[in-house]
């Protein structure tokens, strides 16, 4: 069982971000770290390869500068390897263009399954996955909340408002999986030291066999075409308690028209 499970590197969140002031674009100077959504899906590729009894977790990222310390964080808690596209050329690219790289280099290497996050706590679009499905052919499954494997098939139980759904689904397939699906492991000190020889193929566009017109800011089909500060939080309205604060509640939610 071989799994390629895509990664994201993002600026620390910890850190507050800044938006260029010319391209409006998030900027990704310096050390980034993996996306937090994106170890549920390191995590669940991790045990099923072991339930498996053998194969390998392979990641897959798209980031600028060469950056690998978020890589070296899944590698750390048990990848195998890793394949890293940056080129500067895809600064500005949509969910589209960054589906087009990431299938690009899924390809790269044998795979059983495509286990992504639901969606990246920076971008929130939740489209990339199904379009990766799209790109590559392959069926697609989003919101799991539990994988098992029956052979070549892939049985999930997809989240959704009023419970789950039971779907199965032939391999190879796309899985988007939610957080809390299981519990990340913490990378071990064997694991931190073993993570620095672990292999990271860093490619090009070129290397994928793309061009700068199909991704990045010139490929894009939206772009953001101004910015501007959110309106300060009005102060609330407070409400005593004399007795009777209850019908002043609900006459307040009836002129917000919520009851």
């Amino acid at each position: 069982m071989n799994i390629a499970v895509c990664v994201k590197q993002i600026p620390d969140p910890a850190a507050p971000g800044r938006l260029d002031p010319n391209t409006f674009n998030l900027v990704r100077e310096g050390k980034l770290v993996m996306d937090d959504s994106d170890s549920y899906g390191v995590e669940m590729a991790l045990q099923l390869v072991d339930r498996a009894g053998g194969g390998e977790v392979t990641l897959i990222s798209m980031a600028p500068n060469g950056e690998t310390s978020g890589l070296r964080t899944a590698l750390a808690m048990g990848a195998a390897k890793a394949v890293l596209v940056s080129d500067p050329a895809l600064g500005g690219s949509d969910a589209l263009s960054t589906a087009k790289v990431l299938a690009a280099a899924i390809l790269r290497n044998p795979f059983d399954m495509v286990i992504t996050a639901t969606e990246s706590t920076d971008g929130y679009t939740g489209t990339v996955p199904v379009q990766i499905a799209e790109i590559l052919g392959l069926p697609a499954v989003s919101f799991a909340k539990k994988v098992t494997l029956d052979g070549n098939k892939a049985m999930i139980e997809r989240q959704s408002e009023s419970g789950y759904d039971e779907v199965a689904c032939e391999l190879p397939a796309v899985v988007s999986v939610t957080a809390g699906v299981v519990e990340p492991r913490y990378p071990s000190f064997k694991g931190i030291m073993a993570a620095k020889s672990k292999p990271i193929e860093t490619l090009s566009l070129s290397d994928l066999g793309l061009s700068a017109d199909q991704v990045g800011a010139a490929g894009a089909r939206e772009a953001i075409v101004s910015l501007r500060k959110a309106e300060a939080r009005q102060a609330g309205q407070i409400i005593e308690d004399d007795g009777e604060a209850f019908a002043k509640i609900i006459e307040y939610l009836e002129q917000l028209k919520v009851v």
